[in-house]
């Protein structure tokens, strides 16, 4: 496999079909995980009955949407840690919500974060440029 600067090696099929399915993996799960923050603070389980102000979070979700969706390297990268922090928040309702459906579904969250962190991690990765040996 040559490279030439400044470009990437030709992928072979099997990075093409991984690279894919982590596409498809990463896009579901991050417009799941959009609507279910939204419908979760407006409506399934608010702190308020009204509604919540939470509902906000989702808006770093949406300015990373379009390049996940346009396949850009560096905002999967930028999505690999912004992640945690949601992670981190559904563990923390999912341990100490009382209510029992605020608590389901801050483990949907959870689970839905693990499944993003892989996808985006499978998909920047197989954009990683092998070493060569220099002698």
């Amino acid at each position: 496999m040559s490279l030439t600067p400044g470009l990437l090696p030709k992928p072979t099929p099997q990075t093409e079909q991984r690279r894919k399915l982590a596409y498809w993996a990463a896009s579901s799960s991050l417009i799941a995980l959009i609507a279910l923050c939204v419908a979760w603070e407006l409506v399934l389980a608010p702190l308020r009955p009204e509604g919540s102000w939470l509902v906000l979070k989702v808006l770093p979700w949406l300015m990373v949407l379009p390049g996940i969706l346009k396949q850009k390297v560096r905002t999967y990268q930028v999505v690999s840690l912004l992640v945690w922090i949601y992670f981190a928040e559904g563990t923390t309702r999912a341990t100490s919500d009382p209510a029992a459906a605020s608590q389901l579904l801050a483990w949907i969250e959870v689970a839905l974060c693990v499944v993003l962190f892989a996808a985006v991690s499978v998909y920047a990765r197989t954009y990683k440029v092998p070493k060569t040996k220099t002698m």
